[in-house]
């Protein structure tokens, strides 16, 4: 071979002698063939598949642009090179024979510049330009190039030059190629691509760009000058969006399916076979009812069952295709795991190849005679080594978390498109909280899955390298080192087995504090006006306290976890090392073995830690897969028995259905034979349970088709029985993704009664509506439905008993406008479903349902007539109806109208006379409750533009406060001071003393090894090596033990942090004033003591541990590589400052796209429950289309920012792992340029330390990065500890003992407002309220009646004037000895959790007799004896177990246990039924006779014994006289009472 190649050149191809010598240098023929050959090689293989878009592509190529006419005029120069040296080659034959290769060569260059020129030019098909291979190509060149390059240089230097043609053009060449490869760096933008490249520049990056993340800067520096908004963030390829991931998803998915159900089918085959009887087959019939019994004997058992929840296979139903999830992910996403694969395997050879690269330079170092050039080539090679590894690293796990959210995508679009397909028995068996569960926590650990799935063979091929690589080192001794790994593995599953029981129990703790800092925050005026705030602390603390102590023994079971883990690789090294140098006298350690090895554990660590972590989230996923492949393979909705054949004279036509909503269940509606005309009006009718709704139902096509079917002709609108409402504007719901047509809209919005509430609401039909229509009303809710409907515009309405919820004179306005006869709706076709009976006259036709089946039909007139079902019917509800109309009182009216603000403008005008009191005192309380909506959903603004703004302003703030830097570290104090400045001192020592002794052992270590070399060729002492080892082993467990002490430490020091934190906060927000908890969502204030607490407690902790041992060990491993090459100082100054710079970049990034990703999932979840719960809605309109779009849209604003983040973090670890790599560079080559001075121990700690140190930089900006995102829980825990307080509950004065004696209020010229920046609610009121004089306070919504009571309790605090009290001024005192010396009945009965004694007297005051004395009172006396734990009878959250009327009575018994001087009785407006009422007007009169009691009516029969009436208007007293009085008087009071129908004072008492 290599004589033949000799020929061909015509000089010596290999001779070892040329590298035996300190100017090494390689033969000339090597050069010419072997350094040539290997790049072109690569290029021929790889080029042509790069001509393939020119073939295929059918797009026009993109323009030219300056950078491709630079590379093709580089590339023609590059021909011209080789042109020119064959010319020579051609003119020196002339002279004499030339050797072959200096024909072949230039030919071969010729082609391969042309092929170049080729492949740029096929690039511009594409919209990357930028080839990869040929990038990979000029590396390549121009890597071989050096070596002829530096030969030529060195040989021009020693002598004249012999060819110089040849030498010019080769640099000529050289210099050509060098200006390629710099300019294919760039990216190439056609100017068509731009805009694409704007949107996301990563499709038209060059491939260095995409190599290194490049492309990505951009992003990085605007999210360093502003916090990112969704709108920067750039949009997904199109690859990668959710439409083109689920499509191919799909696809593989039906194939897969298709198997999945073969099998499926087989296994029950075989089931039946084993099941039937053995003359199976003899006859069919016979099997068959075998079948049908097995069934039958089947159904009774499922359901006891399904009691029990087990999950066994029950029969068919419960069987289901499985195993195909698993094979269409690897189907879809094939390629993404192969190019894995590849990445990965390359990293992990190179792994390996560093610690061997570590031993030849150790080698290097300690042999005398070895040549520099060695050296400064293994110092290169390592530095290669780590860059290659590092770039393969981050594609790979760029293409792991790519895969890992492609995966979810298609998961969440398959389980959403499932959701819109399913029928109704399939929907049945999952809830919708269990289907977004699917979403949520189930594509989430497929995600989880993804990202470390080749970890499954890569960590066991790493394992076992390691160990073969170790064996070679030290031999046998190793299984010592891998036995104590082993070991290790069960103690720390022991301790997370530990700490996960600990961590349940202490969610159960958090969950009750959470409960009841919810009760406490909704019931916070109570607890204000009865000064119960200190009991309720109480509460929190002896909870928290638990808490607390479970979180102790956490964090020290923590600490030891921490420690075993830190002990391992010590542990690991000093026993191979130990038995190692026990075992044989010979074995000497050496620093080439020492360090080796030392490097080859530092690799098994990991994948020794991951293995666990991959096996626990192949398990969960596995869970998942199962649940997926159960809902993915459920059955689909089967609308075969809908008909939509053209009928003349006929809209719907039910041919003999009977439908059953579960395909072997019962028919709900049976036989139904029914005609309906185009353009007529049906009634359904019948009694509850008859099949109404399955009716309705069956024509959706939701129900399982037994037999018959039914014909529908044209579009159908649906509005079911309660009314599903989206999530968007009030429009949007009503246009439901229509066009919109102006003059329809504002004409549907007057016929369905919806004006009036446009007024009322912040934003008129702008408003966004909450989840499921929470800021609606229940009518409001059923008119919105309604109007959709009517907006459609479709041929047949099927209308599920709409007029249920609203009120009766708005059923009535909406038929005569809508429905009925007259309506909007009068030319379609329309089926009613009803209850009121008052419509049936002016319907066209009746159909009456009994048991599923029609029992009659016809017109009104004829089915009267009939004397049937139907006339029973009406007899029996007709009555009711007409009774309710005639006793229609102000009682009636007041026992409970749930209706909010419908009745604010009244569609109705020719009511009977008798219905105006109604009327009115409905629309007092209506317009009442839609203020206090309003006030509540404008929060703190009292103008409609400003709320948008408001919002985004305190949004911003929010931010700013995050971003600054000073802020940041007086937090960082502030926590610390929390934990204890003593407690922070003594863990930063701790950590300290760990890493002094960690540099100890290793500096030691090193010293042992160079015994190797001091006790070269005599014995080695035993004493000698005793020492070595107890030295080596104290250093290594004092190094653990201050670890033990450090963390010890903190666990106590973070847990005083929590306490201290905790305690201020509660204390703080209990003593804020009314005025914050109004302009104060709770949601927010629960947030600080759910998430931020807990963060407080469990998060920051573990950040800051690590933070402070990344930061140490990174310090120790650069003061090892200073003690080794002092110089190494210079370098690590600038390699600080870059890593500084990449570091402050990248956290505001970092944790903007965090907090983007968490903001734009929620709405992924909520739109799909959404959905889910508006199925047949979604169905009936035929809109499942577009539903699919929007979850698309949403979910890929999710992913894009999801994706962003993954590239941030890509961008990150790659420009770190280059300071790495820059660090084992440098280490290395001061190691080889300070040769003669070092020992080969030192130089291999210090490179060993380097190689460590890339991984702990990843680390300690991941740390840094959590730290800063979680310390802003500080920030915003510490936002609330300093809101402003109201007055102190105690001052020093104090009021005289049985104060208030005698129960005299005087108010002089007091005024009062909310909130400084609104007007003034009471206007300067003077009166004097005698002892124990009874006051009526009366006036319409809005007078300031319960403003006077807020006044009494201080809950306002006065802007002018004062209120005394049996001559104590109020406003001197503190506000508990006020509030305790008062008693309320409030309005709304607020409960709490706990027993219904606590809910009496919290501070255990009274004794049992007293309390069962004030039940006795409050007419609870029988009740609760009654009940199995009477007095200590647990009280659910909110009272729930109560019914509304004992709630109030407990509020009474409350007051009468109590039993103050002067009890202010805020009355109940609708929430007390009329005896209860009667019940507690008695007992004030009787047992609270010598009080003073001030009533703030709604309804004037209560007040009508008063001895006087207050009445407030517009904040000012208007008229104060007995009641009889003002009846004669023509004032405000008796336009009131007349409207109450009051006339006399006597004739009222209840």
């Amino acid at each position: 071979m290599s004589a033949a190649l000799e020929k061909f050149c015509g000089s010596v191809f290999w001779n070892d002698s040329y590298l035996a010598r300190p100017d090494a240098d390689l033969p000339v023929c090597f050069q010419q063939t072997v350094l040539v050959w290997i790049p072109l090689g690569f290029f021929w293989i790889l080029a042509p598949w790069q001509l393939l878009p020119m073939c295929k592509s059918r797009a026009k190529k993109s323009s030219v642009t300056k950078l491709y006419i630079i590379k093709q005029v580089l590339a023609a120069l590059l021909v011209l090179t080789a042109v020119a040296e064959l010319a020579l080659a051609f003119v020196d034959a002339e002279q004499g024979a030339v050797p072959a290769v200096q024909y072949t060569n230039p030919s071969l260059y010729i082609a391969t510049w042309m092929m170049v020129l080729l492949v740029q030019d096929a690039r511009r098909f594409c919209l990357r330009r930028d080839s990869g291979v040929l990038f990979c190509f000029w590396i390549l060149t121009l890597l071989c190039g050096i070596l002829p390059f530096q030969s030529l240089v060195r040989k021009a230097l020693q002598e004249p030059i012999s060819d110089l043609p040849r030498f010019i053009l080769f640099f000529i060449s050289y210099g050509l190629q060098l200006l390629l490869f710099l300019v294919s760096g760039f990216s190439d933008i056609a100017p068509e691509t731009k805009e694409i490249g704007k949107k996301n520049p990563e499709v038209t990056a060059s491939f260095l760009s995409s190599v290194t993340f490049q492309w990505y800067s951009s992003m990085v520096f605007k999210g360093y000058r502003k916090p990112l908004e969704i709108e920067d963030v750039w949009e997904l390829k199109d690859e990668d969006k959710t439409k083109a991931l689920y499509t191919a998803f799909e696809k593989n998915m039906k194939t897969a399916m298709q198997k999945a159900r073969a099998e499926l089918e087989k296994r029950k085959r075989k089931k039946r076979r084993q099941e039937g009887d053995p003359d199976h087959g003899s006859s069919m019939s016979k099997a068959q009812s075998q079948d049908i019994l097995v069934l039958e004997e089947r159904q009774p058992k499922k359901k006891k069952k399904k009691k029990k929840g087990d999950n066994e296979d029950s029969g068919p139903p419960k069987d289901y295709p499985k195993g195909w999830l698993m094979k269409t992910l690897v189907k879809t996403f094939q390629q993404n795991l192969l190019l894995a694969v590849a990445f990965k395997v390359v990293h992990d050879a190179l792994v390996f190849v560093s610690p061997q690269l570590l031993k030849l330079l150790i080698a290097f170092v300690s042999d005398e005679d070895s040549f520099a050039w060695q050296g400064y080539l293994y110092a290169i090679l390592l530095f290669l080594a780590a860059v290659i590894q590092s770039l393969c690293l981050q594609q790979h796990f760029s293409l792991c978390f790519q895969l890992g959210i492609n995966v979810r995508a298609s998961l969440i679009a398959a389980i959403y498109k499932k959701s819109l397909t399913m029928s109704g028995a399939t929907r049945k068996e999952s809830t919708v909280g269990e289907t977004v569960n699917l979403m949520s926590a189930d594509a989430q650990r497929f995600m989880d899955l993804a990202n470390f799935i080749h970890q499954l063979w890569s960590s066991p091929l790493q394992i076992i390298l390691s160990i073969v690589f170790l064996w070679g080192e030290l031999g046998p001794s190793v299984l010592a080192g891998i036995a104590t790994l082993v070991l290790l593995l069960p103690i720390n599953a022991f301790l997370v087995a530990k700490a996960k029981t600990i961590q349940e129990r202490n969610m159960k703790n958090k969950d009750e504090r959470m409960k009841i800092m919810t009760e406490i925050l909704n019931g916070i005026k109570i607890l204000k006006l009865f000064a119960w705030e200190p009991s309720f602390e109480k509460r929190v603390n002896e909870i928290r306290a638990h808490e607390l102590k479970n979180l102790v023994n956490f964090s020290y079971l923590q600490s030891v976890s921490v420690f075993v883990f830190t002990c391992a690789p010590f542990l690991v090294s000093l026993a191979s090392f130990a038995v190692y140098v026990l075992v044989d006298e010979n074995n000497i350690l050496d620093a080439q073995k020492a360090f080796t090895a030392i490097s080859l554990f530092n690799v098994l660590r990991f994948p020794m830690a991951t293995l666990p972590m991959v096996i626990s989230f192949l398990v969960q996923a596995n869970v998942s897969t199962a649940r997926l492949e159960r809902y993915l393979s459920g059955e689909d909705l089967d609308t075969s028995a809908i008909h939509h054949n053209p009928i003349a004279g006929s809209a719907v036509r039910f041919s003999e259905a009977t439908f059953a909503w579960e395909q072997d269940g019962n028919a709900a509606i049976r036989d139904v034979t029914l005609d309906i005309m185009p353009g007529s009006l049906v009634a359904v009718v019948g009694a509850v349970g008859s099949g109404k709704s399955s009716l309705v139902s069956a024509m959706l096509g939701e129900m399982e088709n037994i037999k018959g079917h039914i014909n529908i002709q044209g579009s159908l609108a649906y509005v079911p029985q309660q009314a599903w409402i989206q999530n968007a504007t009030l429009k949007d719901n009503i246009i439901f993704g229509s066009e919109l047509d102006e003059a329809r809209y504002q004409q549907v919005l007057k016929a369905c009664a919806l004006l009036p509430d446009l007024e009322l609401l912040p934003a008129g039909d702008q408003t966004e509506i909450g989840e499921k229509g929470i800021n609606l009303s229940g009518g409001q809710k059923q008119r919105v439905s309604l109007a959709r409907a009517v907006y459609s515009n479709a041929d047949i309405y099927i209308l599920d008993d709409p007029l249920s919820a609203v009120d009766a004179h708005v059923g009535k306005y909406l038929f005569e406008h809508v429905l009925g006869p007259k309506g909007l709706l009068q030319k379609k076709t329309r089926i009613l479903v009803t209850h009121s009976i008052s419509f049936l006259p002016q319907v066209d036709n009746i159909v009456v349902l009994a048991a599923g089946a029609v029992s009659e039909h016809g017109s009104y007139s004829t089915l009267l007539a009939n004397k049937g079902a139907f006339s029973q019917f009406l007899n029996l509800y007709g009555n009711q109806e007409e009774d309710v109309s005639e006793e229609n009182t102000a009682a009636v009216a007041l026992a409970g109208d749930e209706e909010e603000a419908d009745e604010a403008v009244d569609p109705c005008t020719e009511e009977h006379t008798e219905d105006v009191v109604t009327m009115t005192l409905k629309r007092e309380a209506s317009i009442r409750r839609s203020k206090l909506n309003r006030s509540l959903s404008k929060k703190s603004t009292s103008f409609q533009e400003e709320p948008p703004k408001k919002l985004k302003g305190q949004q911003l703030i929010e931010k700013e406060a995050v971003e600054t830097g000073r802020v940041k570290f007086s937090m960082y104090l502030r926590y610390l001071r929390a934990v204890g400045l003593c407690f922070t001192f003594w863990i930063v020592m701790g950590y300290v003393g760990q890493y002094a002794a960690y540099v100890g052992s290793n500096l030691w270590l090193s010293d042992w090894t160079d015994d190797s070399v001091r006790y070269q060729n005599q014995t080695y002492p035993t004493q000698q090596r005793d020492l070595r080892i107890g030295v080596f082993g104290a250093l290594g467990v004092s190094q653990a033990l201050f670890l033990l002490f450090a963390t010890m430490l903190s666990a106590q020091g973070t847990v005083r942090a929590s306490r201290v934190m905790h305690q201020q906060l509660l204390s703080n927000i209990l003593r804020a004033p009314m005025s914050f908890f109004d302009t104060t969502p709770i949601g927010r204030i629960v947030n600080r003591f759910a998430k931020d607490i807990f963060t407080v407690d469990e998060t920051i902790p573990m950040s800051f541990r690590s933070w402070i041992s990344c930061f140490m060990a990174i310090i120790s491993t650069l003061i090892v590589i200073c003690l080794a090459t002092p110089f190494f100082t210079v370098v690590i100054i600038p390699l600080s400052i870059f890593y500084y710079f990449v570091l402050r970049f990248y956290v505001s990034t970092s944790r903007q796209l965090r907090r983007l990703d968490s903001v734009t999932r929620s709405p992924i979840y909520s739109h799909f429950g959404e959905t889910v719960s508006g199925l047949s809605v979604i169905r009936a309109y035929g809109h499942q289309e577009r539903f699919l779009k929007q979850n698309e849209i949403t979910m890929d604003i999710n992913q894009k920012s999801v994706y962003s983040w993954i590239v941030s973090n890509r961008w990150l670890a790659i420009r770190l792992e280059f300071v790495g790599s820059l660090v084992v560079f440098f280490s290395a080559l001061l190691a080889v340029i300070a040769k003669g001075t070092l020992e080969g121990g030192i130089v291999g700690l210090s490179v060993s330390s380097a190689l460590n140190v890339t991984q702990t930089l990843n680390w300690l900006v991941r740390t840094s990065s959590e730290l800063e995102t979680n310390i802003v829980a500080v920030e915003r825990v510490h936002e609330y500890m300093t809101v402003k307080n109201e007055a102190p509950w105690v001052t020093k004065k104090r009021p005289p003992h049985g104060w208030p004696s005698r129960g005299e209020i005087q108010f002089v010229d007091y005024k009062v407002r909310y909130r400084p920046e609104l007007d003034l609610v009471l206007q300067g009121i003077t009166c004097n309220i005698g002892s124990t004089e009874k006051v009526g306070v009366v006036g319409r919504t809005g007078a300031g009646k319960s403003s006077l009571t807020n006044c009494l309790f201080r809950v306002l605090e006065a802007a002018g004037g004062k209120i005394i009290i049996d001559d104590v001024d109020i406003a001197t005192i503190g506000l508990h000895d006020l509030r305790k010396s008062l008693t309320i009945i409030p309005q709304d009965p607020v409960l709490f959790t706990g027993t219904l004694r606590m809910n009496l007297d919290p501070f255990d005051q009274y004794s049992d007799e007293e309390v069962w004395k004030a039940l006795e009172l409050a007419h609870l006396k029988t009740f609760v004896q009654g009940l199995p734990e009477r007095l200590l009878h647990l009280v659910s959250e909110a009272g729930e177990n109560l019914s509304v009327g004992q709630r109030q009575l407990v509020c009474l018994a409350r007051a009468l246990l109590r039993k103050a001087k002067i009890l202010i009785l805020d009355e109940a407006t609708a929430a007390v039924d009329l005896e209860t009422d009667h019940l507690i007007q008695t007992t004030i009169r009787s047992a609270f006779a010598d009080c003073t009691v001030l009533t703030i009516a709604h309804r004037l029969h209560t007040i009508m014994d008063s001895n006087r009436v207050m009445v407030l208007h517009a904040g000012q007293i208007v008229e104060f006289d007995s009641p009889e009085q003002l009846l004669m008087k023509q004032g405000i009071f008796s336009a009131m009472a007349k409207d109450a129908g009051i006339t006399t004072a006597e004739s009222t008492a209840l």
